[in-house]
């Protein structure tokens, strides 16, 4: 268990923005099975929105204890039930061996990102993959990043060289491509810490299903969050490739 106290208070405004989270399950759920683990579970919301018929167990990762309570009330529904640690991936057995390791929106919270993912490809199974979702483009850091203590945002690229060398490429790719207007507004103009709901409902009601129509034709190029999926090689040999460097 540890003292840290999550700073930011956006989890229940976007605990009912059921487009977006099933436009980011459609495009996470065919890379997520097997035994799984949650990095930064929040109150639950991503557990249920990405749980599946392919996952045999779901652990999740949790260093804020009210979160964490009430993470457990809010799946304790569901079958398998999924076990949450209070604590970090430091502190998780080393001898786990994951199927899928999720952060999402959790990343960009982390001062050393490489060394977390880095730490993270250890407990990776053969053929497992790492995900991450991120908020995308430096250029689109505000008030409400600062606010809920994020370190940065990310680009394709810059995301994709805080991976560890051994991992393979899935998937890399922007989503929410209209969504990332509303974060440039907001950037340079409103610069609130905290989005009101009626405009969390407007984004999650109007602007995702339009981003969802849009992404895929300008081949998910740009958007207000970052995508990305990298394996370990399912191969006999995976023990020996290394987790050391980092790919660019």
């Amino acid at each position: 268990m540890t003292d840290y106290q999550y700073p930011g208070e956006e989890l229940d405004l976007f605990a009912h923005a059921n487009n977006w989270k099933s436009y980011f399950a459609s495009l996470l759920r065919p890379y997520i099975g097997g035994d799984v683990l949650e990095v930064g579970a929040g109150i639950g919301a991503t557990t249920r929105t990405l749980f599946n018929e392919s996952v045999d167990s779901w652990v999740a990762l949790e260093p804020d204890a009210e979160l964490a309570a009430r993470f457990r009330i809010a799946t304790s529904d569901m079958r398998p039930i999924p076990e949450c640690i209070d604590g970090t991936l430091d502190g998780l057995d080393a001898s786990l061996r994951f199927d899928t390791i999720l952060y999402i929106d959790v990343l960009e919270h982390i001062a050393d990102d490489k060394s977390e993912l880095r730490n993270a490809a250890k407990h990776l199974s053969p053929g497992g993959a790492l995900i991450v979702l991120s908020p995308a483009f430096p250029s689109l850091y505000s008030e409400f990043d600062r606010a809920l203590g994020h370190e940065r945002r990310y680009t394709a690229r810059s995301l994709a060289s805080v991976f560890p060398d051994g991992l393979s490429q899935a998937a890399l790719f922007y989503a929410d491509s209209l969504g990332a207007l509303l974060s440039l507004g907001n950037r340079f103009g409103t610069r609130q810490e905290k989005p009101k709901a009626s405009q969390i409902q407007l984004w999650d009601r109007v602007v995702i299903p339009i981003s969802r129509f849009i992404d895929p034709i300008i081949g998910r190029s740009a958007g207000r969050s970052v995508i990305a999926v990298y394996r370990r090689p399912a191969v006999a040999a995976a023990h020996a490739v290394s987790l050391g460097g980092s790919q660019v």
